[in-house]
């Protein structure tokens, strides 16, 4: 069973006080769920297409779990913050062999 990831690319954040109120109960749920968040930040460089947006990176035991974690009751409780705050990119990957 391959593992799980999500990926977040972050696009503008227009209340950063309201984002911060996310992190907290979203990383509980995140790490209740299994999830271990192994990138997290700005990225050093970007080519290509690339944007200077922060990254999240979260990893899970497989696909299902990830998918089953950002469906979870408590994690779509936390999205809540992020209304009118931020705009993001959230992509559920598998991890290849």
């Amino acid at each position: 069973m391959n593992k799980g990831y999500w990926v977040i690319a972050w696009g503008v954040i227009s209340d950063p006080v309201a984002v911060e109120r996310y992190v907290a109960p979203a990383t509980e749920a995140i790490v209740a769920h299994g999830g271990r968040v192994v990138v997290g930040g700005e990225p050093a460089r970007t080519y290509e297409q690339g944007l200077a947006s922060r990254i999240v990176v979260v990893e899970f035991d497989s696909l299902q779990a990830a998918i089953s974690a950002y469906e979870s009751e408590d994690y779509q409780a936390t999205l809540h913050h992020l209304v009118g705050a931020a705009t993001r990119d959230v992509r559920i990957v598998e991890a290849i062999g």
